[in-house]
């Protein structure tokens, strides 16, 4: 998945871009800057984890194991916490994602298949998974709920702590949808981090070449 985003950058023409990533999306990232870390200015990894990330306390068997009337309030329970002003912020995002009408097609079940089987590989335990993360130089910004269910939170800790170049905000209150939860907040913040201090050849990326990094979950 890695090298068919670096093959759809090039055919754009690009030759320099910031990665904003989510969830699956964030590894998929992660394994950008190893093939082809060039190509990247600067990289947002929003609600994700390293290779062998801890997967312990994830609810994401639960999560989708439940019941949900309307089914789309799936979205609530994987990506919201229980509190009323995150279920708000939730039905407010749900309200936003209808708005929505060139929506792409649900994904299969051989699909999701698949992509089930390439997170229990990514996240399986090994001696030296997060040796990779001392090559990433490249500016990050680390983003996450203050409870994520899905990727536990803690991987987003580890993944500062591990990263040459990084930072950490958690959001409260929030769970693996976090920047759905406070998108205001996410794209000012956002928006700071990747325009701040621009200087030489930096100063040469313009907005229009941000590519925003389409995620999966």
């Amino acid at each position: 998945m890695a090298a068919n985003a670096i093959a759809f950058i090039k055919a754009l023409g690009l030759t320099k871009v910031d990665v904003i990533s989510w969830s699956i999306g964030g590894l998929i990232a992660q394994e950008i800057i190893p093939q082809a870390g060039d190509l990247v200015r600067r990289l947002i990894l929003v609600g994700t984890g390293p290779r062998g990330a801890d997967m312990s306390t994830s609810k994401i068997p639960e999560v989708f194991a439940g019941v949900y009337d309307p089914p789309e309030h799936i979205w609530l329970a994987s990506h919201f916490s229980p509190s009323a002003s995150s279920r708000a912020a939730g039905l407010a995002f749900l309200e936003r994602k209808h708005a929505r009408k060139d929506r792409d097609p649900e994904m299969s079940e051989e699909a999701t298949a698949a992509q089930r089987e390439a997170f229990q590989k990514y996240f399986a335990p090994a001696e030296g998974n997060l040796d990779y993360l001392k090559d990433i130089h490249q500016p990050t910004l680390v983003v996450n709920g203050n409870n994520d269910v899905m990727i536990p939170t803690v991987n987003s800790y580890v993944l500062q702590q591990n990263l040459p170049n990084a930072e950490l905000i958690l959001y409260p209150d929030a769970n693996h949808g976090s920047f759905f939860q406070y998108p205001e907040l996410f794209v000012s913040r956002a928006d700071q981090f990747l325009t701040s201090a621009l200087q030489g050849d930096d100063a040469n990326l313009q907005s229009s070449e941000r590519l925003p990094f389409p995620s999966i979950i």
